[in-house]
């Protein structure tokens, strides 16, 4: 048995390279379908990845409650308002921390978009107020001097991020320097070491660029900043009165999230008559990922489908040329003895010996996904570094091991199937007539 298999498969072989550029035509088909799969899966995955990785790091047992301007219908203000008042407030701080059980921390935030200035240099950055756990829970490292304590509530001092420092003080050390936070002086007690920015997750968060914040205490900011902020529109003033810009509850468990959650979600209703505010719970965007990311792959897996499907055909369309001419040589074989089934198993298994050959080259050139993106991106960023945007730098394909598996099955199965139709039109020829082809 194993010896009549290797002869046909050394016949498949000899009669393929018969026709090498046909043949090699009809395996490019299939080693294109083969790296799609893995290479779409890959960058799929590599996407999901860093999503997930950013949705982890907002904490699975946290949180967070937004400030989210209210919509012009839902404004009680009044559209012609110059003054927007809206948002979290300090009451409901408080209120979260008395009455949503299980507790662990909660830290509290203002941010608003300020100028700090340095004789003729200006940086126009997003000035934050928090306390002191604000560095812990978003993952940020100080390069240089300290950050924000206790002792410096109250005091005028500033923590810069890596880019905001770089504009003020592109060849200086900016600690213990003094700048302008709008019209007051600020001591730099600090800088943060870049980090990554985060991209926008869904409708739920946005993208934030920690690169260019500077953090101030947070009840310097309520002493000196304060909570009304006006801007000049044109030759008018507008502002806007937001005490809290976040609250962000930890609680001591996962399982205590969601409660705590309908807690807060009932407490900013009972107390705010418009819908200025959003609570977001980590963990629920984390089951969203998993569900768009196995959306997201199923549909490459139907894209890259197609690919081999259209391989596949063309296959069929030369399997078919091949059984026309080579029907005298069927013909003989047929005379000579050879039973249907052999000559079906022996153009069943050039094709799949094709298809073979397409796929696992295709499998190899799939599993170099990483090192090729790489070396593009690279190229593209020696011609041109700004052609290509921010987020294409931080990601990184994945191999998901299940798509190599899959494409080549996919292959093989695009062999068999596309095989069986030519090599049964070659078994069912009359033998008689086959010999009296020209």
């Amino acid at each position: 048995m194993n010896s009549t298999l290797l002869r046909t498969i050394h016949l498949a072989f000899k009669s393929l390279l018969l026709q090498k550029m046909r043949a090699g035509l009809a395996a490019l088909g299939i080693f294109i379908g083969t790296t799609t799969v893995i290479w779409l899966v890959a960058m799929g995955e590599g996407v999901s990845y860093r999503a997930q990785q950013q949705i982890l790091e907002l904490g699975a047992s946290n949180i967070i409650v937004r400030t989210k301007q209210p919509t012009s219908s839902s404004d009680a203000q009044g559209a012609n308002s110059k003054v927007k008042v809206y948002g979290l407030l300090r009451k409901d701080f408080d209120r979260i921390v008395e009455n949503v059980p299980r507790i662990r921390r909660t830290v509290a935030m203002r941010e608003v978009r300020f100028e700090l200035r340095l004789n003729n240099r200006t940086a126009d950055a997003k000035l934050v107020g928090c306390v002191e756990d604000y560095r812990d829970w978003n993952h940020l490292k100080i390069a240089r001097g300290r950050w924000l304590t206790r002792r410096d509530r109250g005091k005028k001092v500033v923590v810069l991020a890596d880019d905001t420092a770089k504009q003020l003080f592109p060849f200086e050390n900016p600690i213990g320097r003094t700048i302008w936070v709008g019209s007051e002086f600020y001591v730099v007690i600090g800088q943060t070491a870049s980090r990554t920015s985060s991209a926008a997750i869904g409708g739920s968060l946005d993208a934030r660029d920690y690169n260019l914040d500077a953090y101030i205490p947070l009840h310097t900011m309520r002493q000196r900043v304060g909570d009304l902020v006006m801007t000049r529109v044109g030759g008018d003033f507008r502002g806007e009165q937001v005490e809290l810009s976040q609250i962000t509850v930890e609680v001591e468990d996962v399982k205590d999230v969601d409660a705590a959650a309908a807690i807060i979600e009932l407490l900013l209703r009972k107390y705010h008559d418009r819908e200025d505010y959003a609570v977001v719970i980590p963990k629920e965007l984390l089951r969203q990922a998993e569900r768009t990311r196995a959306m997201f792959n199923v549909l490459l897996i139907v894209i890259a489908g197609i690919s081999l499907f259209v391989g596949g055909i063309g296959i069929m369309n030369i399997m078919l040329a091949t059984v026309t001419e080579r029907t005298r040589e069927i013909g003989i074989r047929r005379a000579l003895g050879a039973k249907r089934q052999d000559i079906i198993r022996e153009f069943l298994t050039e094709t799949v010996v094709l298809t073979s050959i397409g796929g696992l080259l295709g499998v190899s050139f799939g599993l170099m996904c990483g090192p090729v993106f790489r070396g593009l991106r690279g190229g593209v960023t020696m011609m041109s570094p700004d052609l290509l945007p921010p987020v294409v730098y931080t990601l990184e394909p994945l191999i998901a091991p299940w798509s190599v598996i899959l494409s080549l099955f996919i292959s093989l199965g695009v062999g068999v199937i596309f095989g069986v139709y030519p090599a049964r039109q070659a078994a069912h020829m009359d033998p008689i007539e086959a010999l009296r082809h020209e």
